[in-house]
Protein backbone atom coordinates (compact mmCIF):
# COMPACT_ATOMS: atom_id res chain seq x y z
CA UNK A 1 0.00 0.00 0.00
CA UNK A 2 2.81 2.36 1.04
CA UNK A 3 5.00 1.84 -2.70
CA UNK A 4 0.94 2.55 -3.86
CA UNK A 5 0.96 5.94 -2.61
CA UNK A 6 4.51 6.74 -3.19
CA UNK A 7 3.64 6.04 -6.74
CA UNK A 8 0.74 8.20 -6.85
CA UNK A 9 2.47 11.03 -4.82
CA UNK A 10 5.21 10.60 -7.77
CA UNK A 11 3.01 10.87 -10.37
CA UNK A 12 0.86 13.48 -9.18
CA UNK A 13 4.34 15.49 -8.77
CA UNK A 14 5.24 14.90 -12.30
CA UNK A 15 2.42 15.79 -13.60
CA UNK A 16 2.16 19.21 -11.46
CA UNK A 17 5.80 19.91 -12.49
CA UNK A 18 4.47 19.41 -16.37
CA UNK A 19 2.10 21.77 -15.85
CA UNK A 20 3.96 24.40 -14.27
CA UNK A 21 6.35 24.03 -17.29
CA UNK A 22 4.08 24.21 -19.63
CA UNK A 23 2.19 27.30 -18.04
CA UNK A 24 5.84 29.22 -17.80
CA UNK A 25 6.43 28.46 -21.60
CA UNK A 26 2.98 29.49 -22.69
CA UNK A 27 3.36 32.99 -19.91
CA UNK A 28 6.46 33.46 -22.13
CA UNK A 29 5.43 33.23 -25.47
CA UNK A 30 2.71 36.29 -24.88
CA UNK A 31 5.14 38.69 -24.34
CA UNK A 32 4.97 41.25 -26.95
CA UNK A 33 6.77 41.70 -30.18
CA UNK A 34 8.46 38.07 -29.80
CA UNK A 35 9.89 37.03 -33.00
CA UNK A 36 7.70 34.53 -35.80
CA UNK A 37 7.60 31.10 -35.10
CA UNK A 38 6.27 28.27 -32.84
CA UNK A 39 7.03 26.61 -29.75
CA UNK A 40 5.61 22.75 -31.10
CA UNK A 41 4.53 20.03 -28.36
CA UNK A 42 4.65 21.43 -24.41
CA UNK A 43 7.76 20.56 -23.00
CA UNK A 44 9.48 19.18 -25.82
CA UNK A 45 8.90 21.68 -27.89
CA UNK A 46 10.58 21.68 -31.33
CA UNK A 47 13.73 19.51 -29.58
CA UNK A 48 12.97 16.76 -32.00
CA UNK A 49 12.97 17.83 -35.13
CA UNK A 50 15.82 19.68 -34.42
CA UNK A 51 18.02 16.93 -33.25
CA UNK A 52 16.52 14.49 -35.88
CA UNK A 53 17.63 17.38 -38.84
CA UNK A 54 21.20 16.10 -37.47
CA UNK A 55 20.39 12.42 -36.99
CA UNK A 56 18.78 12.37 -41.05
CA UNK A 57 22.02 14.43 -42.14
CA UNK A 58 20.81 17.19 -42.75
CA UNK A 59 21.36 19.53 -39.99
CA UNK A 60 21.11 22.67 -41.65
CA UNK A 61 17.27 21.84 -42.59
CA UNK A 62 15.68 22.94 -39.25
CA UNK A 63 17.57 26.42 -39.52
CA UNK A 64 16.92 27.25 -42.98
CA UNK A 65 13.69 25.79 -43.52
CA UNK A 66 12.28 28.27 -40.91
CA UNK A 67 13.93 31.13 -42.19
CA UNK A 68 12.54 30.65 -45.14
CA UNK A 69 8.93 30.25 -43.77
CA UNK A 70 9.33 33.14 -41.32
CA UNK A 71 11.39 35.18 -43.48
CA UNK A 72 13.16 36.47 -40.66
CA UNK A 73 16.82 36.03 -39.46
CA UNK A 74 15.50 35.54 -36.37
CA UNK A 75 12.86 33.59 -35.09
CA UNK A 76 11.73 31.62 -31.62
CA UNK A 77 10.78 28.17 -30.88
CA UNK A 78 11.37 25.98 -27.55
CA UNK A 79 14.10 23.31 -27.21
CA UNK A 80 15.50 21.26 -24.50
CA UNK A 81 12.29 22.78 -22.19
CA UNK A 82 13.74 26.23 -22.98
CA UNK A 83 12.11 29.38 -24.85
CA UNK A 84 14.57 30.21 -27.45
CA UNK A 85 15.42 32.55 -30.18
CA UNK A 86 17.88 31.32 -32.99
CA UNK A 87 19.67 33.88 -34.44
CA UNK A 88 20.77 33.04 -38.19
CA UNK A 89 23.33 35.32 -40.37
CA UNK A 90 26.68 37.17 -40.00
CA UNK A 91 24.85 40.20 -38.83
CA UNK A 92 23.65 38.13 -35.71
CA UNK A 93 26.83 36.45 -35.09
CA UNK A 94 28.28 39.86 -35.26
CA UNK A 95 25.46 41.18 -32.37
CA UNK A 96 25.61 38.22 -30.04
CA UNK A 97 30.04 37.83 -30.33
CA UNK A 98 30.12 41.43 -29.84
CA UNK A 99 27.74 41.49 -26.93
CA UNK A 100 29.08 38.86 -25.02
CA UNK A 101 29.07 39.32 -20.78
CA UNK A 102 26.65 42.51 -21.74
CA UNK A 103 23.67 41.59 -23.35
CA UNK A 104 24.47 37.74 -23.11
CA UNK A 105 26.22 34.56 -21.68
CA UNK A 106 27.14 31.24 -22.15
CA UNK A 107 24.51 28.73 -21.02
CA UNK A 108 24.26 25.22 -22.03
CA UNK A 109 20.95 22.37 -21.48
CA UNK A 110 20.53 21.21 -18.03
CA UNK A 111 21.39 17.91 -19.27
CA UNK A 112 25.26 19.20 -19.49
CA UNK A 113 25.25 19.90 -16.40
CA UNK A 114 23.92 16.46 -15.03
CA UNK A 115 26.89 14.72 -17.38
CA UNK A 116 29.66 17.43 -16.06
CA UNK A 117 28.68 17.91 -12.16
CA UNK A 118 30.37 20.62 -11.11
CA UNK A 119 32.27 21.02 -7.23
CA UNK A 120 32.45 24.79 -8.39
CA UNK A 121 30.51 27.19 -6.27
CA UNK A 122 30.94 30.07 -8.76
CA UNK A 123 28.72 30.55 -12.10
CA UNK A 124 29.87 29.36 -14.99
CA UNK A 125 31.22 32.64 -16.90
CA UNK A 126 33.03 33.38 -13.64
CA UNK A 127 34.68 29.89 -14.27
CA UNK A 128 35.07 30.92 -18.01
CA UNK A 129 36.69 33.65 -17.92
CA UNK A 130 39.20 31.98 -15.42
CA UNK A 131 40.06 29.23 -17.52
CA UNK A 132 40.37 31.90 -20.35
CA UNK A 133 42.67 33.48 -18.31
CA UNK A 134 44.98 30.42 -18.16
CA UNK A 135 44.82 28.84 -21.30
CA UNK A 136 46.94 31.60 -23.20
CA UNK A 137 49.81 30.55 -21.32
CA UNK A 138 49.54 27.29 -22.74
CA UNK A 139 47.76 27.45 -26.32
CA UNK A 140 50.23 30.56 -26.93
CA UNK A 141 52.43 30.90 -30.14
CA UNK A 142 55.85 30.35 -28.15
CA UNK A 143 53.71 26.85 -26.41
CA UNK A 144 52.55 25.69 -30.07
CA UNK A 145 55.60 25.93 -30.93
CA UNK A 146 56.83 23.12 -28.75
CA UNK A 147 53.80 21.43 -29.10
CA UNK A 148 54.03 20.70 -32.47
CA UNK A 149 56.94 18.14 -32.17
CA UNK A 150 55.31 16.14 -29.58
CA UNK A 151 52.06 15.65 -31.61
CA UNK A 152 54.64 14.65 -34.67
CA UNK A 153 55.63 12.09 -32.38
CA UNK A 154 52.08 11.04 -31.44
CA UNK A 155 51.40 10.73 -34.82
CA UNK A 156 54.38 8.86 -36.06
CA UNK A 157 53.29 6.11 -33.16
CA UNK A 158 49.83 6.52 -34.51
CA UNK A 159 49.91 5.69 -37.76
CA UNK A 160 52.28 2.93 -37.42
CA UNK A 161 49.99 0.91 -35.18
CA UNK A 162 46.57 1.83 -35.73
CA UNK A 163 47.13 2.48 -39.56
CA UNK A 164 49.69 0.46 -41.27
CA UNK A 165 49.98 -3.41 -42.55
CA UNK A 166 46.06 -3.06 -42.78
CA UNK A 167 44.37 -3.12 -45.76
CA UNK A 168 40.94 -1.46 -44.31
CA UNK A 169 40.38 0.98 -41.34
CA UNK A 170 37.54 2.70 -40.20
CA UNK A 171 38.89 6.20 -40.11
CA UNK A 172 36.82 8.11 -37.65
CA UNK A 173 37.31 5.96 -34.18
CA UNK A 174 41.38 6.25 -35.21
CA UNK A 175 41.14 9.93 -35.84
CA UNK A 176 39.74 9.69 -31.79
CA UNK A 177 42.13 7.59 -30.74
CA UNK A 178 44.89 10.59 -32.25
CA UNK A 179 43.53 13.29 -30.79
CA UNK A 180 43.10 12.18 -27.16
CA UNK A 181 46.68 10.69 -27.57
CA UNK A 182 47.69 14.07 -28.08
CA UNK A 183 45.81 15.57 -25.69
CA UNK A 184 46.63 13.24 -22.74
CA UNK A 185 50.23 14.05 -23.56
CA UNK A 186 50.24 17.68 -23.63
CA UNK A 187 47.47 18.15 -20.66
CA UNK A 188 49.06 15.48 -18.42
CA UNK A 189 51.77 14.09 -19.75
CA UNK A 190 50.26 10.65 -20.22
CA UNK A 191 51.83 9.16 -23.18
CA UNK A 192 51.10 5.48 -22.55
CA UNK A 193 48.67 3.91 -25.23
CA UNK A 194 46.87 1.58 -23.16
CA UNK A 195 46.15 4.49 -20.58
CA UNK A 196 44.81 6.60 -23.29
CA UNK A 197 42.54 3.68 -24.39
CA UNK A 198 41.37 3.49 -20.78
CA UNK A 199 39.73 6.54 -21.16
CA UNK A 200 38.73 6.32 -24.77
CA UNK A 201 35.91 3.75 -24.48
CA UNK A 202 34.58 5.63 -22.07
CA UNK A 203 34.89 8.95 -23.92
CA UNK A 204 33.40 7.56 -26.73
CA UNK A 205 29.85 7.34 -24.43
CA UNK A 206 29.54 10.62 -24.06
CA UNK A 207 28.56 13.17 -27.07
CA UNK A 208 25.24 11.09 -27.85
CA UNK A 209 24.35 11.90 -24.17
CA UNK A 210 24.37 15.52 -24.16
CA UNK A 211 21.70 16.55 -26.18
CA UNK A 212 20.00 12.51 -25.57
CA UNK A 213 16.10 12.83 -23.75
CA UNK A 214 17.78 13.09 -20.10
CA UNK A 215 16.00 10.17 -18.72
CA UNK A 216 18.68 8.45 -16.45
CA UNK A 217 17.15 5.23 -16.79
CA UNK A 218 19.93 1.88 -17.11
CA UNK A 219 21.28 1.69 -20.93
CA UNK A 220 19.78 5.18 -22.19
CA UNK A 221 22.70 7.32 -23.92
CA UNK A 222 21.96 10.35 -20.78
CA UNK A 223 22.92 7.18 -17.78
CA UNK A 224 25.96 6.22 -20.47
CA UNK A 225 27.14 9.51 -20.34
CA UNK A 226 26.59 10.36 -17.00
CA UNK A 227 28.33 6.89 -16.12
CA UNK A 228 31.26 7.33 -18.66
CA UNK A 229 31.91 10.92 -16.85
CA UNK A 230 32.14 9.70 -13.67
CA UNK A 231 34.51 7.57 -13.90
CA UNK A 232 36.55 9.57 -16.34
CA UNK A 233 36.55 12.00 -13.42
CA UNK A 234 37.66 9.14 -10.92
CA UNK A 235 40.22 8.49 -13.09
CA UNK A 236 41.66 12.16 -13.23
CA UNK A 237 41.66 12.03 -9.23
CA UNK A 238 44.17 9.41 -9.43
CA UNK A 239 46.66 11.16 -11.90
CA UNK A 240 45.95 14.54 -9.96
CA UNK A 241 47.33 13.07 -6.68
CA UNK A 242 50.27 11.06 -8.27
CA UNK A 243 51.26 14.11 -9.64
CA UNK A 244 50.93 16.15 -6.41
CA UNK A 245 53.31 13.52 -4.92
CA UNK A 246 55.77 13.98 -7.95
CA UNK A 247 55.82 17.70 -7.61
CA UNK A 248 56.74 16.91 -4.08
CA UNK A 249 59.54 14.62 -4.89
CA UNK A 250 60.96 16.68 -7.93
CA UNK A 251 60.10 14.03 -9.97
CA UNK A 252 57.79 16.45 -12.39
CA UNK A 253 58.23 19.59 -13.47
CA UNK A 254 55.81 22.88 -12.29
CA UNK A 255 55.90 24.05 -16.13
CA UNK A 256 55.64 20.79 -17.81
CA UNK A 257 51.67 20.88 -18.58
CA UNK A 258 48.79 22.06 -17.89
CA UNK A 259 48.14 20.12 -14.75
CA UNK A 260 51.09 21.45 -13.18
CA UNK A 261 50.76 24.57 -13.34
CA UNK A 262 47.09 24.18 -11.93
CA UNK A 263 48.29 22.69 -8.89
CA UNK A 264 51.06 25.19 -8.30
CA UNK A 265 48.81 27.85 -8.80
CA UNK A 266 46.84 30.02 -6.32
CA UNK A 267 44.84 32.86 -6.80
CA UNK A 268 44.75 36.90 -5.59
CA UNK A 269 44.12 35.45 -2.06
CA UNK A 270 46.73 32.61 -1.94
CA UNK A 271 43.98 29.57 -2.53
CA UNK A 272 44.90 26.54 -4.67
CA UNK A 273 42.84 25.14 -6.69
CA UNK A 274 41.03 21.70 -4.92
CA UNK A 275 41.04 18.32 -6.97
CA UNK A 276 37.93 18.10 -7.64
CA UNK A 277 37.88 22.14 -9.51
CA UNK A 278 41.47 20.51 -11.48
CA UNK A 279 39.78 17.63 -12.05
CA UNK A 280 36.19 18.85 -13.54
CA UNK A 281 38.57 22.02 -16.03
CA UNK A 282 40.99 19.04 -17.07
CA UNK A 283 37.77 17.00 -18.16
CA UNK A 284 36.41 20.06 -19.96
CA UNK A 285 39.93 20.63 -21.85
CA UNK A 286 40.18 16.86 -22.94
CA UNK A 287 36.26 16.80 -23.85
CA UNK A 288 37.31 20.27 -26.27
CA UNK A 289 40.37 19.03 -27.20
CA UNK A 290 39.21 15.41 -28.75
CA UNK A 291 35.83 15.24 -30.02
CA UNK A 292 35.46 18.18 -32.76
CA UNK A 293 39.07 17.69 -33.48
CA UNK A 294 38.67 13.92 -34.57
CA UNK A 295 35.82 15.00 -36.28
CA UNK A 296 37.34 17.14 -38.77
CA UNK A 297 40.03 14.75 -39.21
CA UNK A 298 37.96 12.04 -40.35
CA UNK A 299 35.96 14.54 -42.83
CA UNK A 300 38.72 15.79 -44.56
CA UNK A 301 39.51 12.24 -45.03
CA UNK A 302 36.21 11.60 -46.26
CA UNK A 303 36.75 14.49 -48.39
CA UNK A 304 39.81 14.06 -49.93
CA UNK A 305 38.24 10.37 -51.10
CA UNK A 306 35.35 11.81 -52.53
CA UNK A 307 36.73 14.63 -54.68
CA UNK A 308 38.64 15.44 -57.97
CA UNK A 309 42.23 14.02 -57.22
CA UNK A 310 43.84 17.35 -58.44
CA UNK A 311 43.16 18.03 -55.38
CA UNK A 312 44.44 15.31 -53.02
CA UNK A 313 47.32 15.77 -55.78
CA UNK A 314 47.89 19.12 -54.73
CA UNK A 315 47.67 18.42 -50.96
CA UNK A 316 49.89 15.39 -51.29
CA UNK A 317 52.69 17.29 -53.32
CA UNK A 318 52.83 20.29 -50.35
CA UNK A 319 53.33 17.27 -47.89
CA UNK A 320 55.91 15.61 -49.49
CA UNK A 321 57.80 18.44 -50.41
CA UNK A 322 57.87 19.57 -46.44
CA UNK A 323 58.82 15.79 -45.89
CA UNK A 324 61.73 15.33 -48.46
CA UNK A 325 63.31 18.40 -46.48
CA UNK A 326 63.25 16.35 -43.67
CA UNK A 327 66.41 14.29 -42.32
CA UNK A 328 65.22 11.25 -41.23
CA UNK A 329 64.15 11.07 -37.67
CA UNK A 330 63.55 14.57 -37.53
CA UNK A 331 60.33 15.73 -36.28
CA UNK A 332 58.08 18.17 -37.63
CA UNK A 333 58.92 21.84 -36.96
CA UNK A 334 56.31 25.23 -36.49
CA UNK A 335 57.70 26.53 -39.27
CA UNK A 336 57.05 23.35 -41.26
CA UNK A 337 53.14 23.83 -40.20
CA UNK A 338 53.28 26.95 -41.18
CA UNK A 339 54.19 25.78 -44.61
CA UNK A 340 51.09 23.69 -45.28
CA UNK A 341 48.91 26.41 -46.80
CA UNK A 342 46.56 24.81 -49.15
CA UNK A 343 46.21 21.80 -46.98
CA UNK A 344 45.14 23.97 -44.44
CA UNK A 345 42.70 25.89 -47.28
CA UNK A 346 40.76 22.48 -47.80
CA UNK A 347 40.38 21.86 -44.37
CA UNK A 348 39.34 25.12 -43.84
CA UNK A 349 36.18 24.69 -46.36
CA UNK A 350 35.48 21.35 -44.75
CA UNK A 351 34.88 23.24 -41.63
CA UNK A 352 32.78 25.11 -44.06
CA UNK A 353 30.82 22.36 -45.11
CA UNK A 354 30.97 20.22 -42.04
CA UNK A 355 31.68 22.14 -39.27
CA UNK A 356 32.39 19.96 -35.82
CA UNK A 357 29.45 21.72 -33.86
CA UNK A 358 26.45 23.23 -35.63
CA UNK A 359 26.80 26.32 -33.30
CA UNK A 360 26.32 27.36 -29.54
CA UNK A 361 23.90 28.52 -26.67
CA UNK A 362 23.70 31.76 -25.11
CA UNK A 363 21.38 33.36 -22.71
CA UNK A 364 19.81 36.90 -22.67
CA UNK A 365 21.04 38.42 -19.12
CA UNK A 366 18.25 41.32 -20.03
CA UNK A 367 15.85 42.39 -22.28
CA UNK A 368 16.94 43.80 -25.41
CA UNK A 369 15.68 44.19 -28.56
CA UNK A 370 17.41 42.79 -32.31
CA UNK A 371 15.69 43.45 -35.59
CA UNK A 372 13.00 45.21 -34.24
CA UNK A 373 11.99 42.27 -32.29
CA UNK A 374 12.02 41.55 -28.16
CA UNK A 375 14.13 38.98 -26.40
CA UNK A 376 13.47 38.67 -22.84
CA UNK A 377 15.38 38.43 -20.66
CA UNK A 378 16.21 34.84 -19.03
CA UNK A 379 15.32 33.62 -23.32
CA UNK A 380 17.87 31.21 -24.77
CA UNK A 381 19.43 31.81 -27.89
CA UNK A 382 21.31 29.44 -30.26
CA UNK A 383 23.77 31.15 -33.08
CA UNK A 384 23.95 28.58 -36.05
CA UNK A 385 26.79 28.00 -38.42
CA UNK A 386 24.69 26.67 -41.14
CA UNK A 387 23.18 30.22 -41.43
CA UNK A 388 26.49 31.58 -42.89
CA UNK A 389 28.53 28.52 -43.83
CA UNK A 390 25.43 26.95 -46.07
CA UNK A 391 23.77 30.95 -47.36
CA UNK A 392 24.66 31.12 -51.07
CA UNK A 393 24.82 35.17 -50.16
CA UNK A 394 27.82 34.37 -47.54
CA UNK A 395 29.27 31.74 -50.01
CA UNK A 396 28.22 31.39 -53.47
CA UNK A 397 27.67 28.10 -54.81
CA UNK A 398 27.30 26.66 -51.04
CA UNK A 399 27.37 23.37 -51.62
CA UNK A 400 30.13 23.15 -54.01
CA UNK A 401 33.67 22.59 -52.41
CA UNK A 402 36.21 25.32 -52.91
CA UNK A 403 38.93 25.57 -51.41
CA UNK A 404 39.79 29.18 -52.47
CA UNK A 405 37.45 30.76 -50.40
CA UNK A 406 40.20 30.97 -48.09
CA UNK A 407 43.00 32.31 -50.06
CA UNK A 408 43.56 35.92 -50.09
CA UNK A 409 41.56 38.01 -47.18
CA UNK A 410 38.99 35.05 -47.20
CA UNK A 411 35.64 34.97 -46.10
CA UNK A 412 33.56 38.51 -45.19
CA UNK A 413 33.48 38.65 -41.18
CA UNK A 414 31.06 36.74 -39.43
CA UNK A 415 30.38 34.52 -42.02
CA UNK A 416 33.14 31.79 -41.22
CA UNK A 417 32.05 30.45 -37.98
CA UNK A 418 33.25 27.12 -36.99
CA UNK A 419 35.23 28.10 -34.10
CA UNK A 420 33.14 30.55 -32.85
CA UNK A 421 33.84 34.88 -32.97
CA UNK A 422 34.44 37.53 -30.51
CA UNK A 423 35.84 37.12 -26.83
CA UNK A 424 34.11 33.65 -26.68
CA UNK A 425 36.17 32.39 -30.16
CA UNK A 426 37.39 28.93 -28.90
CA UNK A 427 41.03 29.35 -27.36
CA UNK A 428 42.29 26.02 -28.73
CA UNK A 429 41.99 26.95 -32.54
CA UNK A 430 45.82 27.42 -33.24
CA UNK A 431 46.13 24.27 -31.09
CA UNK A 432 43.58 22.32 -33.21
CA UNK A 433 44.72 23.91 -36.46
CA UNK A 434 48.11 22.10 -35.90
CA UNK A 435 46.61 19.16 -34.68
CA UNK A 436 44.82 18.89 -38.07
CA UNK A 437 47.88 19.66 -40.24
CA UNK A 438 50.11 17.02 -38.29
CA UNK A 439 47.43 14.47 -38.96
CA UNK A 440 47.07 15.18 -42.79
CA UNK A 441 50.85 15.06 -43.17
CA UNK A 442 51.03 11.90 -41.91
CA UNK A 443 47.57 10.41 -43.64
CA UNK A 444 48.53 11.61 -47.35
CA UNK A 445 52.43 10.86 -47.31
CA UNK A 446 51.33 7.32 -46.80
CA UNK A 447 48.07 6.55 -48.00
CA UNK A 448 45.64 6.87 -50.67
CA UNK A 449 42.12 5.77 -50.20
CA UNK A 450 38.87 4.87 -50.79
CA UNK A 451 35.37 4.64 -49.22
CA UNK A 452 34.04 1.68 -48.43
CA UNK A 453 30.30 2.85 -48.19
CA UNK A 454 30.45 5.42 -51.39
CA UNK A 455 27.16 6.70 -50.33
CA UNK A 456 27.94 7.37 -46.77
CA UNK A 457 26.26 10.49 -45.03
CA UNK A 458 27.08 12.67 -42.79
CA UNK A 459 25.23 13.14 -39.34
CA UNK A 460 25.18 15.47 -36.29
CA UNK A 461 24.25 13.42 -33.07
CA UNK A 462 25.69 16.44 -31.64
CA UNK A 463 29.31 16.06 -33.40
CA UNK A 464 29.89 15.96 -36.93
CA UNK A 465 30.44 12.87 -37.74
CA UNK A 466 30.57 9.72 -41.21
CA UNK A 467 27.58 8.50 -40.52
CA UNK A 468 29.27 4.53 -39.97
CA UNK A 469 32.43 6.18 -38.89
CA UNK A 470 34.12 6.25 -42.84
CA UNK A 471 35.31 2.36 -43.47
CA UNK A 472 37.77 2.79 -45.75
CA UNK A 473 40.26 0.95 -47.67
CA UNK A 474 44.00 1.74 -47.88
CA UNK A 475 46.26 1.98 -50.76
CA UNK A 476 50.04 2.97 -49.32
CA UNK A 477 52.34 4.95 -51.42
CA UNK A 478 55.15 3.13 -52.91
CA UNK A 479 58.76 3.85 -51.66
Amino acid sequence: MEQFYFFLMLLFLSTLSLFILFFRHACLMMSPNLPPGKIGYPVIGESFAFLSSGWKGKPESFILERMTQYSSRVFKTSLFGEPMVMFCGSACNKFLFSNEGKLVRTWWPESVNKIFPTSLQTSATEESKKMRHMLPQFLNAKALQRYVGIMDSVAQRHFASEWENNSHVTVFPLTKRYTLWVACRLFMNIDDPNQVEKFAEHFNQIPSGIFSVPINLPGTPFNKAIKASKFIKEELLKIIKQRKLDLADGKASPTQDILSHMLVSCDENGQYMTEEYIADKILGLLIGGHDTASSTCSLIAMYLAELPHNIYDRVFQEQMEIAKSKSPGELLTWQDVDKMKYSWNVACEVLRLAPPLLGAFREAMDDFVFDGFSVPKGWKLYWSTSATHKNPECFPEPEKFDSSRFEGNGPAPYTYVPFGGGPRMCPGKEYARFEILVFMHHLVRRFKWEKVIPDEKIVSNPITTPAKGLPVRLYPHQA
